[in-house]
C-alpha cells in the first residue's frame, strides 16, 4: 500500500517538477531504467513467495543500476558501447522475462 502511494506521489512530483537529464548520462539511463526494473520484478516475484526482503532489494537495485550502467561505461570507453549495451539489455531482458513468467503463474496458477 505505502509503495502505491509512493509511487503515485513521486510521478506528481516528476509530472510537476519536469526534471531534464544531463546529456551525458543519456546513454546511461535507458540501462539503469531496465537494471532497476529488473530489480523491481525481482522483489515482486519475492514478495508472492513470501520470502521479499526490503534490505535485499535496495542493495539489488543500487547494485543492478550501478554494474549495468558501469558495463555500459566501459564499452563506451572500449569503443563497443552499443554491443555491450546490447548485452546488458539481453541479459536483464530474459531476467525479467523470467521474473514476469513466474509471477504469472504463481497468480494465475498456471
Amino acid at each position: 500500500m505505502y509503495a502505491a502511494i509512493a509511487l503515485v506521489i513521486g510521478v506528481a512530483i516528476g509530472l510537476f517538477l519536469h526534471p531534464t537529464v544531463p546529456d551525458w548520462l543519456g546513454p546511461y539511463l535507458p540501462i539503469a531504467v531496465i537494471a532497476a526494473l529488473d530489480a523491481v520484478f525481482g522483489a515482486i516475484r519475492a514478495n508472492l513467495a513470501k520470502i521479499f526482503d526490503a534490505k535485499v532489494f535496495v542493495i539489488s537495485f543500487i547494485a543492478n543500476v550501478l554494474v549495468a550502467a558501469f558495463i555500459v561505461f566501459l564499452g563506451d570507453q572500449l569503443g563497443v558501447g552499443s554491443q555491450l549495451s546490447t548485452a546488458v539489455v539481453v541479459v536483464l531482458g530474459i531476467r525479467i522475462f523470467g521474473n514476469a513468467a513466474a509471477i504469472r503463474r504463481h497468480i494465475f496458477k498456471a
